[in-house]
C-alpha cells in the first residue's frame, strides 16, 4: 500500500518550511511525556548497566565466564522475541493495560535480580525483566504516537524519548561501573527496581487508555511463529557473538528461525485477521524506514563493542575511564536529540534520515585514524561521539518515517516492528561484524577492518534507503 509522499517524507502534509510550530504541551501532556520516556529510558539502561559488572557477578552467583552471556541473553531472548506479539495485543486489548502490566513485571523481576541467590533465580530475573521490557517498549511508544498527533508534537515527543533512550544506554554503562565499585553487583539491579518502583505509581492517572475499536481477534498461529522466529533468530545471533557460526546449535536455532519466519509470512497472506498486514510491510516508509533503522543500530553497536575492546586492550583504559569516553557521546546524543525535530521540521523526516546515515557513515570511518598512540583516545572520543550524535537523528527520523500515515488502531504493531527492528540490530551487528576484531590476531587491524565495513554498510543503506523512498511505487 502506497503512501502519500507528503506523509512518508514527513510528519505533516504541508511542506516542511510552511510547518507550524510545535504547540506548547499542557502540564498533563509533559506528565504523560515524562512517564513513558522514564520506562523507555529503564529499560535502555538495562541494556548497558550490567556489562562492567559481570566479571565481578560471575565469582559471586557461582557462574562460569563461559554461562555469562547467559546474563545477557536471558534479556535479550524475550525483550526482542515477544515485541511483536505485546505491541499487538495492546493493539487489540488495551495499551495502557499491557505497559503497566510490563512496568510491575519489570518491577518485580528487578527485584528479583537484586537478591538472586544462585544462577538459576539470577537469569529467571532477567529473563522476566525481558519480558517486561517487551510489553513496554511497543506499548509505549504507541501511547506516545497515539497522545501527540502527527506532526511537531510527535516529532518534539519522538525526539525526547530517542534522545533518552540512546542516554539511558550510555549512563548505563558509565553507571554500571561506578555502582559497582562502590556498591556491588547487586546495586545495578536495584537502581532498575528504583525506577520502576518510582514510575508505576504515576501512570495509571497518567495514561489514557487506547486500543482499535473493533477488537478483531488474536492471530495465534502469526503470533506463534513470528515470536519462535524471533526468538530463535535472536538466540543464535547473540550465542554466535560468543562461540561463532559452527556450533550446532547456533545453526539449527539459525535455520529454525528462519524456517518459523517464512512460515509466518504464509500464514499472514491467507489469514483474514492477521498479525501484521503484509501490505503495511510493503509501504515504502515501513520497509525503507526500518531498513535505515536496521542498519543504524547494528552498525553502532557494532562500533561501540569494538572501541570498548579497543580502548580498554589497546590504549589501556581502565573501565571506568573508558565508560567516560561514551559519557562524552552520551552528552552530544543529548543535544543532537534537541535538534533533531527542529531539523525535521525543515527538512522532513526522510532527507533527516538519508542525511543522518550519511553522516554517521562519514564519522565512523574517521576512526580509521585511530592508533596505539596516546592522541588516539581523543581522536576515537570525538568519532564515535560525533557518529552518535547522527545515529540518533536516524533513530528519531526513522522512527517518525515508519509511524507516519500509519492509523492508531495500528499504532502498537507499527511501534512493535520499530522496536523489534532495534532489538534485531542491536542483536546482528555485533556477531555478524564484531567477531572479526575478536577473532583477528590483531585486534587493531581488526578493528581497522570492522571500521571499514561499517561505514561502507552504512553508506550504502543511505544510498537503498533514499532512492526506496523515492520510488513512487507501493
Amino acid at each position: 500500500m502506497a503512501i502519500d509522499t507528503a506523509t512518508s517524507t514527513g510528519t505533516s502534509t504541508a511542506p516542511p518550511s510552511q510547518r507550524p510550530a510545535a504547540p506548547r504541551l499542557s502540564g498533563r501532556d509533559k506528565l504523560v511525556l515524562f512517564v513513558l520516556c522514564a520506562a523507555q529510558f529503564m529499560v535502555a539502561l538495562d541494556f548497558s548497566v550490567l556489562n562492567v559488572a559481570l566479571p565481578v557477578l560471575g565469582p559471586d552467583l557461582g557462574m562460569s565466564t563461559s554461562a555469562l552471556q547467559w546474563a545477557v541473553t536471558a534479556f535479550a531472548l524475550p525483550s526482542g522475541g515477544f515485541l511483536l506479539l505485546f505491541g499487538r495485543i495492546g493493539d487489540l486489548y488495551g495499551r495502557r493495560r499491557i505497559f503497566l502490566s510490563g512496568l510491575a513485571l519489570f518491577g518485580a523481576a528487578s527485584l528479583l535480580a537484586t537478591f538472586a541467590w544462585d544462577p538459576a533465580s539470577f537469569l529467571a530475573g532477567r529473563a522476566l525483566q525481558g519480558m517486561g521490557a517487551a510489553a513496554i517498549v511497543p506499548t509505549g511508544m504507541s501511547l506516545l504516537t497515539t497522545t501527540f498527533p502527527e506532526g511537531p508534537q510527535r516529532d518534539k515527543a519522538l525526539g525526547i524519548s530517542g534522545t533518552l533512550m540512546s542516554l539511558g544506554f550510555t549512563v548505563g554503562m558509565v553507571a554500571g561501573g561506578v555502582l559497582t565499585d562502590a556498591l556491588g553487583w547487586r546495586s545495578t539491579m536495584g537502581l532498575l527496581t528504583l525506577f520502576a518502583v518510582l514510575v508505576l505509581p504515576l501512570a495509571p492517572g497518567l495514561l489514557p487508555e487506547s486500543r482499535t475499536p473493533d477488537r478483531p481477534r488474536l492471530d495465534v498461529p502469526g503470533a506463534v511463529t513470528v515470536t519462535g522466529g524471533l526468538l530463535a533468530l535472536i538466540y543464535a545471533l547473540s550465542t554466535a557473538a560468543e562461540v561463532g557460526f559452527g556450533r550446532a546449535d547456533v545453526l539449527i536455532t539459525l535455520v529454525a528461525g528462519l524456517a518459523l519466519l517464512t512460515a509466518f509470512v504464509s500464514i499472514e497472506s491467507r489469514s483474514a485477521q492477521p498479525l501484521v498486514s503484509l501490505p503495511m510491510l510493503r509501504r515504502r516508509t515501513i520497509a525503507w524506514g526500518n531498513l535505515g533503522g536496521l542498519v543504524t543500530f547494528s552498525m553502532m553497536s557494532t562500533i561501540v563493542f569494538v572501541l570498548t575492546l579497543y580502548l580498554q586492550e589497546v590504549l589501556h583504559l581502565s573501565a571506568f575511564e573508558t565508560g567516560l569516553v561514551f559519557g562524552v557521546q552520551g552528552v552530544l546524543s543529548v543535544v543532537a536529540g534537541a535538534y533533531t525535530p527542529k531539523v525535521v521540521g525543515r527538512f522532513g523526516a526522510r532527507r533527516t534520515l538519508i542525511g543522518s546515515l550519511v553522516g554517521q557513515g562519514v564519522l565512523i570511518a574517521s576512526l580509521l585514524v585511530i592508533g596505539t598512540d596516546g592522541a588516539s583516545v581523543w581522536l576515537a572520543t570525538a568519532g564515535v561521539s560525533l557518529a552518535s550524535a547522527f545515529h540518533l537523528g536516524a533513530i528519531i527520523s526513522y522512527g517518525l518515517t515508519v509511524t507516519s500515515g500509519v492509523p492508531n488502531e495500528e499504532q502498537g504493531l507499527a511501534t512493535g516492528l520499530v522496536t523489534s527492528t532495534q532489538q534485531i540490530g542491536i542483536t546482528v551487528g555485533i556477531p555478524l561484524l564484531g567477531v572479526l576484531a575478536t577473532t583477528s590476531t590483531d585486534l587493531l587491524t581488526g578493528a581497522h577492518t570492522v571500521i571499514t565495513l561499517a561505514a561502507a554498510i552504512t553508506l550504502v543503506a543511505a544510498a537503498l534507503v533514499a532512492l526506496g523512498l523515492r520510488s513512487k511505487r507501493g
